[in-house]
């Protein structure tokens, strides 16, 4: 304490520790980070990231959901990314194909013929179930579903370190499995 605190005190019998402290200011939501919690929101968020990617998108789903990862809008995005760059490259982790292979997917018919930018692996049984859904750009962006049945989440369109956090999860799935051949012939 300060002399002028002690004499404070000691001048109006009141205890400067026990004097209610001012709350903090409170800080504005940060413009980076976005919560949804419909379809229309989702595709929002996933087109935003993705426009924004500018090397790498990892992207891990049950089954590239049509409702989401098959619109015009973003499947115009992905081919303007990979084919805009020489180094761009996209990975797919499927907990399930056989949805995508029945349906005739159009985002399956893209990653057939850009073969060199697309990879689409499937996730090994322990990552099958449907505890997430998420799309990385690059380290930094993220759209990420806690649960993958619903559209509730949250789109960070700048944290690095949650990104970072992760595209390590996904790097480590990735690297467990091998290239999904059949993926790339199914359905010729």
């Amino acid at each position: 304490m300060s002399n002028g605190e002690i004499e404070w005190d000691i001048l109006t019998g009141v205890d400067i520790e026990a004097r209610p402290v001012p709350a903090p200011p409170v800080q504005p939501p940060s413009e980076s980070i976005t919560m949804f919690t419909s379809l229309e929101e989702v595709r929002e968020a996933v087109t935003r990231v993705a426009g924004g990617a500018q090397r790498l998108m990892s992207l891990y789903t049950p089954d590239l959901e049509p409702q989401i990862y098959e619109q015009t809008e973003f499947l115009e995005i992905m081919k303007r990314f990979v084919l805009a760059r020489s180094f761009a490259k996209v990975r797919v982790l499927l907990a399930d194909p056989n949805r995508m292979i029945r349906d005739n997917n159009r985002f399956l018919a893209m990653a057939r013929r850009l073969t060199s930018y697309i990879d689409i692996r499937i996730a090994p049984g322990e990552a099958k179930r449907p505890f997430a859904s998420y799309l990385i750009a690059d380290d930094r962006a993220l759209v990420y579903r806690t649960n993958s049945e619903s559209f509730e989440g949250v789109a960070d369109f700048n944290n690095p370190a949650i990104a970072r956090l992760h595209l390590n999860h996904f790097d480590e799935i990735w690297h467990a499995v091998t290239p999904e051949f059949n993926l790339r012939a199914a359905n010729r």
